[in-house]
């Protein structure tokens, strides 16, 4: 069995594995920078669990879309130039993965760990009774704009023809009344899809964790250090405060390449998004189903009587701080689309930083470093793909056989 296991990172990823760990009969130690857990990136996320829409944002044509964005002050996309090494070796890493075939093999790594992390997320919450996070099976519609788009998609997107359905504008609107006087010429549906409260997802986990007796929380304690030697993890440091460790697992999100040891290669960078979350009343009228704007690059998830509606993709450097125009622009797109889908006067502003691979493809097991273990980069799939993540990787700990095939979730150790 598997020594204890530290954990750099309290959001929804250090905490399903954290919680893998505590299920396979490994004791814990979760290191969180802030005071509370799940309080970033994964605090007002766009909480569609889409499993079975992962294509990676890296595919032939982006590059000259992006462009045409670019142009646009209505750009789903905003890219800043800055002085920064790491921005340009990620976007020329993106670029080089902006092909046919390399998207379709980066898509079929996301879907297989995609469809482990719904069957995951399904046990725990009957075999655990995991709940208070308004989890919901309501299915989502990826809803299109313009014919052209909708007649490529409709040819590409449908990866299982027993799951996923090609709907006319009639059939959205029978299907979904709130799209009755929507601007969309028809949708791809997949009935199985899953929506929840991605913070109240980690509080739940929390609670769980702190139950079982086997998880030691160290919060507001920032790791400025790992000491190592001879390929081996030795201890953390917070400050002047030293921890000794068995075995360490980095899931810091986009501040893990600042605790990269030599040698070791983190291809991450923050993707900016941006969230809006209104309060549903009686007299609202919001989607049950969840939507994904193909066009707009805008997704609506009802989570309880809350609607989120989130957007954006910035490469802006390390900045959450919220844009206004930003956030104007995604309520001004979203009351056009469902103008009485909820608050929108009452509306919670948010922004978060998503730590995004060039691939698209999460970094998850060991590192050339004997105990030193990987759970980052899974960009805007975080909540997607953290339980069969958590559950991989404490696989991989305790030293049993993965649920999946590695290939292409594995990082490169040398």
């Amino acid at each position: 069995m598997a020594q204890r296991v530290c954990i750099i990172g309290g959001g929804v990823i250090g905490l399903t594995t954290a919680y893998a760990l505590v299920r396979e009969g490994i004791d814990v130690t979760l290191i969180e920078a802030r005071d509370s857990l799940g309080s970033e990136t994964s605090f007002a996320n766009g909480g569609q669990l889409s499993y079975r829409y992962v294509a990676p944002l890296a595919d032939a044509g982006v590059p000259l879309q992006a462009l045409g964005w670019m142009l646009r002050g209505d750009s789903p996309l905003k890219l800043r130039p800055r002085l920064d090494p790491a921005q340009w070796r990620w976007m020329a890493s993106f670029l080089a993965a902006c092909r046919r075939s390399v998207n379709q093999r980066n898509g079929a790594h996301l879907l297989r760990l995609a469809l482990l992390s719904q069957s995951t997320l399904q046990g725990w919450r009957e075999e655990d009774r995991l709940d208070g996070f308004d989890w919901r099976r309501n299915g989502k519609l990826v809803t299109f704009r313009e014919a052209v788009s909708f007649e490529h998609a409709s040819h590409r997107l449908v990866a299982d023809p027993q799951q996923q359905h090609v709907l006319s504008r009639a059939e959205c609107a029978q299907l979904e009344p709130a799209l009755a006087e929507a601007p969309f010429v028809g949708a791809i549906y997949t009935p199985d899809e899953e929506v929840a409260d991605c913070h109240a997802f980690c509080q739940q986990l929390l609670a769980r964790l702190q139950a079982s007796g086997r998880c030691e929380f160290l919060l507001g304690r920032k790791v400025t250090g790992i000491r190592h030697a001879d390929g081996t993890v030795q201890a953390v440091e917070m400050g002047s405060q030293v921890l000794p460790v068995d075995q360490l697992v980095i899931a810091a999100g986009h501040r893990s390449p600042a605790l990269a040891l030599p040698g070791m290669n983190l291809p991450l960078y923050p993707l900016k998004g941006y969230s809006l979350t209104l309060p549903i009343r009686a007299e609202h009228r919001a989607p049950e189903l969840s939507i994904t704007d193909y066009n707009r690059k805008i997704v609506f998830a009802r989570i309880g009587e809350q609607l989120r509606v989130a957007a954006m993709v910035d490469i802006v450097g390390f900045d959450p701080a919220l844009d206004p125009k930003r956030l104007a622009l995604i309520k001004r797109q979203a009351q056009e689309t469902f103008p009485n889908a909820g608050d929108y006067d009452a509306a919670v502003e948010w922004a978060g930083m998503r730590p995004a691979t060039p691939s698209g493809v999460p970094l998850i097991g060991a590192t050339a470093y004997r105990n030193l273990w990987l759970n980052l980069g899974h960009g805007a799939l975080g909540f997607t793909l953290a339980c069969g993540s958590g559950r991989l990787l404490s696989e991989l700990i305790a030293r049993r056989t993965p649920s999946i095939e590695m290939q292409g979730l594995a990082p490169r150790v040398a």
